[in-house]
């Protein structure tokens, strides 16, 4: 299964991330567990000082900004 984290505070633009992750999981039609990653220690393990940020499977793929859902597509679609 895929695990895909969008690293943020709870901003606006992580929640948007976020759900268009989930978008991305849902039109690819895979199993995929998309979940918020709020906790700054999670974050500093991976590095991470530009919220929001999306990793897939332990890999940071994003920081920093809200990419497209079909930039996010491709981006879930690699880490297959």
């Amino acid at each position: 299964m895929l695990n895909v984290k969008v690293l943020g505070s709870g901003c606006a633009n992580c929640h948007k991330v976020e759900e268009l992750a989930k978008q991305a999981v849902a039109q690819l039609g895979i199993e995929a567990k998309v979940e918020l990653v709020s906790d700054v220690k999670e974050m500093m393990r991976y590095g991470v000082m530009s919220t929001p940020a999306i990793v897939i499977n332990d890999k940071v793929v994003s920081t920093g900004r809200v990419p497209a859902l079909s930039q996010i597509t491709t981006l879930i679609t690699s880490a297959l």
